[in-house]
């Protein structure tokens, strides 16, 4: 993995705002009424080949394809980072509401569905507008699978052509290293479990299936990146608050699951992102990066990206005065945010940079974002072309940062 040996490098969390037309195709597939798939093939290597260009004129140095091959399955508008992993998964069929999906009980809590966290019971009217971010109540009317049978990992054909499509694009744009997303076996395990009797079975299960997903992206020669936001941010999802070590066993437990996906993977060839959540709200409910920040440092991974931008946590760049970076590990703090379409000026940048390289050692930085900038559409969403500004203003910082500390 590419470490900042005479400058700040850049990268970014995985999502990039799609071209409307692969996503017009991608929604008449999930209608039933498209009648060239070959069209959507062939639109797909385009975008792919595209968007690394593009990330490329930024000055992103550690691209991806902005996640374009992750089709959902009737929730193409709805978090692709995580849905698209059900079609690869057998074992989960049918369907039920998000309202009913993302209730369970697990770690002796109790968690909520989406619209039901503390966040958003503090502030109900804000979040049932749907002017306000882009969704309202409609969000529990989504549909998410169900674990009905054993699980098995059959994305071997999905996941080889999200490979060809990043590599062939890499190839084109004379670019060396890129960076491919995978959901961890926690945030999947949001769903619902109807066929095993004990919760760890479910988690392993999936971890173990996952793990033939992991291993493809490697074996490859691609970083992997775990999406991993539900180990922080499903503690606004308990209800009531739990006492914090009953929710640092929990998400130990799943860290502990990912390891078991990650095993016989190279840590170099693996970076980690957390953030707490990607919609545009309060998140006044947060979990302090302080309370779990052994936990992601447990994660078998050579580099950490974590939210460092947003107007909720900015100020945690400080956490790095009190807890040591590891030994050859780097860190990704997102120095732009997904949160607002305000463009970061370029010197905000250098200096949230400066605050990490100061902390940890130049070396050990890459310049990142929050989140991804492609996971909601509509309202929720920056701005694609905001979004284009900000990686540019992402790359401008790091170019003023090298400047200061090389």
């Amino acid at each position: 993995m590419k470490r900042s040996s005479d400058r700040i490098l850049t990268t970014h969390a995985g999502s990039l705002p799609r071209p409307q037309e692969l996503l017009d195709l991608y929604r008449a597939e999930d209608r039933g009424e498209l009648a060239d798939r070959a069209r959507l093939a062939q639109r797909l290597t385009a975008a792919v080949a595209e968007v690394m260009t593009r990330q490329k004129q930024a000055g992103i140095d550690i691209p991806d394809d902005g996640e374009f091959g992750k089709s959902t399955g009737q929730t193409t508008d709805y978090a692709p980072w995580l849905t698209y992993i059900y079609p690869r998964l057998k074992g989960f069929t049918g369907g039920v509401p998000m309202s009913e999906a993302m209730r369970f009980k697990a770690g002796g809590i109790t968690f909520g569905s989406f619209m039901e966290r503390r966040d958003f019971a503090r502030f109900r009217e804000f979040y049932s507008d749907p002017q306000a971010i882009g969704f309202g109540g409609s969000i529990t009317a989504r549909k998410i699978p169900v674990c009905t049978e054993p699980i098995s990992y059959r994305g071997q054909e999905a996941v080889q052509a999200d490979i060809r499509n990043l590599k062939a694009a890499m190839a084109a744009a004379g670019v060396d290293e890129a960076f491919m997303c995978a959901a961890s076996p926690g945030v999947i395990e949001r769903s619902q479990n109807r066929y095993y009797q004990r919760e760890e079975e479910f988690l392993y299960a999936i971890a173990d299936a996952m793990h033939e997903e992991y291993k493809a992206i490697v074996e490859a020669g691609l970083i992997l990146q775990i999406d991993d936001p539900g180990m922080p941010d499903t503690w606004d999802s308990a209800i009531p608050e739990p006492p914090l070590e009953l929710y640092r066993n929990y998400a130990r437990v799943r860290i502990e699951a990912l390891n078991h996906a990650l095993r016989g993977l190279p840590e170099e060839r693996i970076r980690y992102h957390i953030c707490w959540g990607s919609w545009h709200g309060p998140h006044t409910t947060d979990l302090p990066l302080r309370d779990v920040v052994d936990l992601v440092l447990s994660v078998k991974a050579q580099a950490y990206s974590v939210e460092a931008g947003n107007a909720r946590h900015e100020h945690e760049w400080r956490v790095w005065e009190e807890v040591e970076l590891p030994p050859d590990k780097l860190l990704i703090p997102g120095v732009v945010s997904h949160a607002t379409n305000v463009v970061e000026h370029p010197e905000l940048v250098a200096e949230r940079i400066g605050n990490y390289a100061r902390l940890v050692g130049r070396e050990n930085v890459l310049a990142g974002t929050d989140c991804g900038f492609g996971t909601w559409v509509g309202q929720a969403a920056v701005d694609p072309e905001v979004a284009w500004a900000k990686l540019a203003s992402l790359s401008e910082g790091a170019r003023i940062a090298s400047a200061r500390f090389w």
